[in-house]
């Protein structure tokens, strides 16, 4: 794919997407996008990541317990493991994803619960936190 240029939005959501997702994950995204999906690259950056992640009105943290939950909600596993990771890069502990993943169980239902342990504990193996 030819390079595109990049805003100064681009630039501040890629460090905030990278803070929190971490390095590897992002430039994988990055390196995989073409011509056909570069805008949804663009549009994910600038949108979620700096119009939406940047905002002073919460923080990192409280934004990652709302995008488990909907995410949870919505069964949407692979953006779900992703946010998992999201949320111990912004400091919630096992303890406090347990309690998440119980409530959602309340919410959401069993299954999406049971869902949610699953992917959490790959993404702890994954992070060597088991």
């Amino acid at each position: 794919m030819t390079q595109k240029p990049r805003s100064e939005k681009f630039e501040r959501g890629l460090k905030t997407r990278r803070e929190v997702l971490g390095s590897e994950y992002v430039e994988r995204s990055l390196e995989q996008a073409d011509d056909f999906n570069w805008s949804m690259q663009q549009l994910t950056t600038e949108w979620c990541w700096d119009e939406i992640w940047n905002r002073p009105g919460i923080d990192r943290r409280s934004r990652s317990i709302l995008n488990l939950g909907m995410l949870a909600a919505a069964n949407r596993p692979h953006e779900f493991k992703i946010h998992v990771r999201g949320a111990i890069n912004n400091g919630l502990t096992k303890t406090e994803l347990k309690e998440l993943f119980l409530q959602i169980g309340i919410y959401c239902g069993v299954p999406a619960a049971m869902d949610c342990f699953r992917i959490a504990r790959e993404v702890f193996k994954e992070m060597n936190l088991d």
